[in-house]
C-alpha cells in the first residue's frame, strides 16, 4: 500500500557561475541524488524538476551595472523632468535600479510612492497610523514634507529601513518624493513617466498613454544590451532583477523555454522517464505576519514544459467524504475521483479548490522548499504531484 503522496526534495548543487554546463550538472546531480544511499528515490514518469531562475541567470552571466541602466535610460527617456510611479519598497529589488535611473535622467526626478503600502504589501505608512491620521491630509496627492508632518517617519517592520529616506538619499537635490494612488498625478509635473510597478504596469501604462504621456515601463529598460557583454532580458527588462553588489544587479534569465525543453530531453535520454521542468522565481504567496505578497518577480515561472500548462481539476475530498449519504466515505471519494471529468467545475464537489495555474502552485512549492538562504538547494525534485488517492 502506498502511504506517501506528493513529495518535494531540495537538491544540492555545486556553486554555479557564468558559463557552467547547467543542464549536465543538474542531470548528473539528480541521478546521483536518486542513487545516494542516504536518501534514495526512484525517478518516475511525471516527476517535476524546478530550477530557480537565479541559477539559470548566473550561468548565463545575465548582469547589468548601474551605469548600464543609466545609459539605457539616457537612450530611451526624453530630456527634461521625469516622474517615476509606484515602485516597490526594496533594497535588493529597486534601490540600485532607482540609482541607475536617476543618474540617467537629465532633469528632475519626482518619485511617486503608493500608500499606505506598495503593490506587494510593503508599508510606507503603518495601517493604524494611516487610519488615525488620513483626515489630516490636504489632498490625495501629497509631498514628503506633508508625509512626515502627518505620519512621521515609518520604518519597515522587517528591515528597519525608512524607504522614503533611502530613496531620497540617492540624490537629495535631484529627487523629490510624492505619495499618490492615481497614476495621473504624475502628469502634474512631467509628461514623461517611468512606470515602476510590476503586476499593474500594463494598466498604468495604458492610463497614462491615453492621457497623452510618454511612458516607459521597467520591462523596456535593459531589454537589449547597451554594450558588448552586458546582460539584458528582451521580455522583462529590469523586472525580476535582484541585487548582486553595490554596482550591479542580476536580471531575470533569458531563453527559459529553450532551457526547460533541453533539460527535459537530457533527463529523458539518461533516465528514459518523461519529467516536467519549470524555472521558478518568487512564489505567489502572502506572508501572514507582515502582510507582504512575496511575488516581486513579474511571474512565478518564466519558462516551463507543456505538461505543466493549465490548472488542476480536483474534487473537494472532505466535502465528498462528509456527504457520502449512506455510502462508505472511502468508496464515495474514489467514485468522485473517477468521475471528476464529468463534474460541474462550479459544483459543491469542487467548492474551495481555488482555481490557480499549476505553474504558480508548483513554483510556489519550489520556492518554499528551496528558500532563499543557505540551504544550497536551487533545484527542487517533486514526485506525486499529479497523483490522486486512486494512484498506488
Amino acid at each position: 500500500m502506498r502511504y506517501v503522496g506528493a513529495a518535494s526534495r531540495g537538491i544540492r548543487l555545486p556553486v554555479i557561475t557564468k558559463g557552467a554546463d547547467l543542464i549536465n550538472i543538474i542531470s548528473d546531480t539528480i541521478i546521483a541524488a536518486s542513487e545516494n544511499e542516504r536518501d534514495p528515490f526512484v525517478i518516475r514518469d511525471k516527476d517535476i524538476v524546478g530550477v530557480t531562475e537565479s541559477l539559470l541567470a548566473r550561468s548565463q552571466g545575465n548582469y547589468v551595472t548601474v551605469s548600464d541602466i543609466s545609459e539605457d535610460v539616457r537612450l530611451k527617456v526624453p530630456d527634461g523632468d521625469v516622474s517615476i510611479i509606484f515602485p516597490i519598497l526594496s533594497r535588493n529589488r529597486f534601490h540600485l535600479l532607482l540609482k541607475g535611473i536617476v543618474n540617467g535622467v537629465r532633469g528632475h526626478v519626482r518619485l511617486f510612492l503608493s500608500y499606505p503600502s506598495d503593490e506587494v504589501g510593503n508599508q510606507v505608512i503603518a495601517p493604524m497610523n494611516f487610519y488615525l491620521n488620513e483626515d489630516k491630509l490636504t489632498k490625495e496627492t501629497f509631498d514628503e514634507k506633508e508625509y512626515y508632518e502627518v505620519f512621521g517617519a515609518n520604518k519597515h517592520p522587517f528591515t528597519g529601513v525608512d524607504y522614503v529616506e533611502l530613496y531620497k538619499s540617492i540624490d537629495p537635490e535631484k529627487v523629490s518624493i510624492y505619495f499618490a494612488n492615481n497614476p495621473l498625478a504624475a502628469l502634474s509635473f512631467s509628461k514623461t513617466v517611468i512606470v515602476a510597478s510590476i503586476h499593474t504596469r500594463k494598466l498604468h501604462k495604458a492610463i497614462l498613454e491615453k492621457a497623452g504621456a510618454t511612458v516607459i515601463s521597467m520591462d523596456e529598460i535593459c531589454s537589449s544590451p547597451v554594450r558588448e557583454g552586458a546582460g539584458f532580458n528582451e521580455k522583462y527588462g529590469l523586472l525580476g532583477s535582484n541585487y548582486t553588489n553595490d554596482i550591479s544587479v542580476k536580471l531575470f534569465p533569458r531563453d527559459c523555454d529553450k532551457f526547460v525543453e533541453e533539460l527535459q530531453a537530457d533527463l529523458f535520454k539518461r533516465t528514459g522517464k518523461n519529467i516536467e521542468v519549470l524555472i521558478y522565481g518568487d512564489g505567489a504567496f502572502k506572508d501572514p505576519v507582515c502582510g507582504i505578497w512575496e511575488l516581486a518577480d513579474p511571474v512565478v515561472s518564466p519558462g516551463y514544459t507543456d505538461g505543466l500548462n493549465g490548472m488542476p481539476k480536483e474534487i473537494k475530498f472532505k466535502y465528498v467524504a462528509d456527504n457520502a449519504e449512506g455510502k462508505d466515505p472511502t468508496e464515495a471519494v474514489k467514485e468522485a475521483i473517477r468521475s471528476k471529468d464529468k463534474m460541474d467545475k462550479y459544483g459543491n464537489s469542487t467548492l474551495g479548490t481555488t482555481p490557480r495555474r499549476m505553474t504558480d502552485l508548483i513554483g510556489s512549492l519550489c520556492d518554499l522548499t528551496s528558500g532563499s538562504g543557505d540551504k544550497g538547494t536551487p533545484v527542487v525534485y517533486i514526485q506525486g504531484y499529479f497523483d490522486s488517492y486512486l494512484d498506488d
